[in-house]
């Protein structure tokens, strides 16, 4: 740990009418700063404003501006030391808009008691917070004219919680293990008599190892340990939810929707336990986060971040203990390095332009194939055949279902129309959630005794999703004649729609016909129907096995029209 030494004198904060702020719709009072604020950063007049490019202290050059808490006059930035090559992040405060009526005009009392609270935490060092590097003190011949000061600390990487639940839900357990690191260093931090300032979404982030930290500090001058217990709550609540539960405005500003509060009898306001915005939170984790959230007199309150931890280390550590049992289905698919996998739900799903790539790419090659056959052949049958009564080659003539043999009499009249080959096939589910994929090339693999089938619905479509089909595509467009259904799922109702490409919305397929399975073939007539590359499958209704609703299929075959 190593700090700038400040010999600037630093103001003292005026004494005044109190700021504090009344309670929010949450019950915990918003920053003291409202959110109309005077703007931050107006250099005085002549001075060119301190942006990205600009270098403080002649040795740290900002980058980019990651986000700003206005209740604290402050912006966070990420930045390079041209000094030692690395990057750090720098909080930098900004010089306010002059206020004649305010006891503290452009905020120069307010940053010089942000800066001696940041000087007095030199010799804090956790790893649920960024090491402090650096503290540039108000009125130094090193800052620009709209800047009062600085504090530079650790770059640790990571996300923004905002970029974090940009990528889907997390998993309970898995969010409190986020923040059990964070809770144990502002543990620390207060039993140093010090605090963090973690009530901000963009204060902190998630770093590489997966794990909750205070990246930038100087926090606002009213900041209080409870303040560091709310902010604990509120950044669990966040990474169950997917919102913020604090200031409507700082949630705004981290691009992230504000919590959903309790309406009706509920004097308070206070926000919905996150059990009742997302099923499958355990109740433990309802207790962390509604203890801490809660207000000053509350029966559940949690009042300090030492008991958030030790709440949180109880239940990841319980958590460990039955690692040997299945888990508690959390509304969320396994990961692929977890113990538990689910064999009835499917893989995740393929990346579907890689997929087309590849059907375009194979349909390519068989087409090349075809075409060198067919010179081949022809160069063959001039070299060795009779050129007055050879007979020809044909490639991808009929093949003929009866004739007589070699030597007999004349060949029986040969059927209009041929079998073709399917170049691929797939799940097709408007869900995301494709029943059994793994098992779908089944149903082209030429052999009956195979199959797949759908999952076991104890409802019919579309109670739990509208349908679900099988997309098979082929090389090129085909006239089609007819298709084939070999199934014992008796009842089963589909529909044959043709499709512009495998991954179409539903919407841009259109139908050709529709049947009602029997048990064993089901011819299905495809006369009326224009050449087609993508045919869909969609089944409307499930037959029926053992009271269970699902269907299975053997084969499908597809019959080329005659030419």
């Amino acid at each position: 740990m190593s700090t700038r030494t400040v010999t600037a004198t630093v103001p003292a904060q005026p004494s005044g009418p109190s700021d504090e702020a009344a309670p929010g719709a949450d019950g915990v009072p918003d920053a003291p700063v409202a959110d109309d604020a005077p703007v931050m950063g107006e250099a005085p007049v002549g001075d060119v404003a301190t942006d990205a490019g600009s270098t403080l202290a002649g040795r740290y050059r900002l980058r980019e501006k990651l986000g700003s808490e206005p209740a604290a006059g402050a912006e966070f930035w990420t930045a390079e030391d041209t000094v030692l090559r690395r990057d750090v992040a720098v909080t930098l405060l900004r010089r306010l808009a002059a206020d004649p009526d305010s006891d503290d005009p452009e905020g120069t009392a307010r940053a010089g008691e942000m800066i001696v609270r940041a000087l007095r935490t030199g010799s804090f060092e956790h790893h649920g917070a960024a090491r402090l590097l650096d503290v540039l003190a108000p009125g130094g011949a090193s800052l620009p004219p709209d800047v009062l000061g600085a504090a530079v600390s650790e770059w640790c990487g990571g996300r923004g919680l905002a970029e974090v639940l940009a990528d889907g839900m997390i998993r309970p357990l898995t969010a409190a293990r986020m923040v059990e690191l964070l809770a144990e260093a502002a543990a620390a931090a207060h039993r140093h008599g010090l605090v963090l300032g973690c009530d901000h979404p963009q204060r902190v982030r998630i770093g590489t190892e997966g794990r909750a930290q205070l990246t930038f500090v100087l926090a606002r001058p009213d900041v209080t340990p409870d303040d560091d217990v709310r902010g604990l709550g509120a950044v669990l609540y966040a990474l169950l939810t997917g919102r913020w539960p604090l200031s409507n405005a700082d949630a705004a500003r981290a691009g992230m929707p504000a919590a959903d509060r309790k309406v009706g009898g509920d004097p308070d306001g206070r926000v919905l336990p996150p059990s009742e915005v997302r099923p499958g939170v355990p109740v433990a984790l309802d207790a962390v986060v509604l203890g801490a959230l809660a207000r000053d007199g509350s029966a559940q309150r949690v009042r300090t971040a030492a008991a958030v931890h030790r709440m949180l280390a109880e239940i990841v550590s319980e958590d460990d203990k039955n690692a040997l049992f299945p888990p508690v289905h959390d509304g969320l698919p396994p990961e692929p390095g977890d113990v538990w996998q689910d064999s009835s739900r499917r893989k995740p799903p393929a990346d579907r332009d890689r997929r087309r790539k590849l059907m375009i790419g194979l349909g390519a090659l068989a087409v090349g194939v075809v075409v060198v056959l067919g010179y081949l052949g022809l160069v063959l049958g001039s070299v060795f055949g009779d050129s007055s009564g050879a007979p020809k080659i044909v490639v991808n003539a009929p093949v003929a279902t009866g004739g007589a043999v070699a030597g007999g009499g004349p060949p029986q009249p040969q059927a209009a129309t041929s079998a073709v080959a399917a170049a691929g096939v797939e799940v097709y589910d408007t869900t995301d959630d494709p029943d059994n994929s793994g098992r779908i090339s089944r149903v082209i693999d030429g052999n009956p005794q195979t199959s797949w089938r759908t999952y076991a619905y104890r409802q019919q479509f579309p109670v739990l999703k509208p349908g679900v089909g099988i997309m098979v595509s082929f090389a090129s467009a085909v006239q089609l004649s007819s298709l084939t259904i070999n199934s014992p799922s008796d009842g089963t109702v589909v529909q044959i729609r043709s499709a512009p490409s495998a991954d179409s919305d539903f919407d841009d397929t259109v139908p050709i016909a529709d049947t009602t399975l029997t048990s064993g073939i089901t011819p299905i007539s495809l006369s009326e129907s224009q050449p087609v590359q993508h045919v869909l499958i969609w089944i409307t209704k499930l037959g029926k096995d053992n009271g269970q609703n699902l269907t299975e299929i053997n084969e499908v075959t597809f019959e080329r029209a005659g030419v």
